[in-house]
């Protein structure tokens, strides 16, 4: 597969008909070893501009995703590879529901859509998870709200701390 170099993290699809293989996300998954924040994403649209974005992502285990919303923006979410908890919070901080999810063939949810103006984040429970995403566009950084009560990305023993918190609270809710 073509692709252009938007950054270290987001390549775009050249083909005007985009196609993917296990080829191609075992390219990423190495790619996204080698970025620093241990992830990657080709995206299928053609530019930021574009009305529809759809993505496939790679996460390694060790990514932090800070809890954020979108405003005036759907998400739909599907579990190509891997395993991971979709966490959905109250406007507070407190956890609202926690999504299990895997590969179709793990007996997980492994689509969901979530309507605009929901905190959330993803814990990665696989060493590596793969994704397909799907929102409208364009891409607006102030229609992302980042949660204030999770730390920045660049906090690492916030992070730790605020990870470690949010596995505890996972499995804890599981258990209920």
């Amino acid at each position: 597969m073509k692709t252009t170099k938007f950054n270290d993290e987001v390549l775009y699809a050249v083909d005007p008909i985009v196609q993917i293989d296990a080829s191609d996300i075992a390219e990423l998954k190495q790619k996204a070893k080698q970025n620093p924040r241990k992830r990657i994403r080709i995206c299928a649209h053609n530019d930021i501009k574009d009305d529809i974005h759809e993505m496939i992502i790679v996460h390694e285990k060790s990514c932090y995703v800070r809890p954020h919303k979108h405003i005036n923006k759907t998400e739909s979410f599907h579990i190509i590879e891997g395993k991971a908890e979709i966490i959905l919070f109250h406007e507070d901080g407190i956890i609202d529901q926690i999504i299990l999810m895997g590969d179709i063939d793990s007996g997980l949810k492994f689509f969901y859509r979530l309507p605009p103006g929901r905190y959330h984040t993803i814990l990665i429970k696989s060493e590596v998870v793969v994704f397909h995403e799907i929102t409208n566009g364009p891409f607006r950084e102030h229609e992302i709200s980042w949660a204030s009560w999770s730390p920045e990305e660049t906090d690492l023993k916030a992070v730790n701390k605020y990870i470690e918190m949010l596995t505890n609270s996972s499995q804890k809710y599981q258990t209920l």
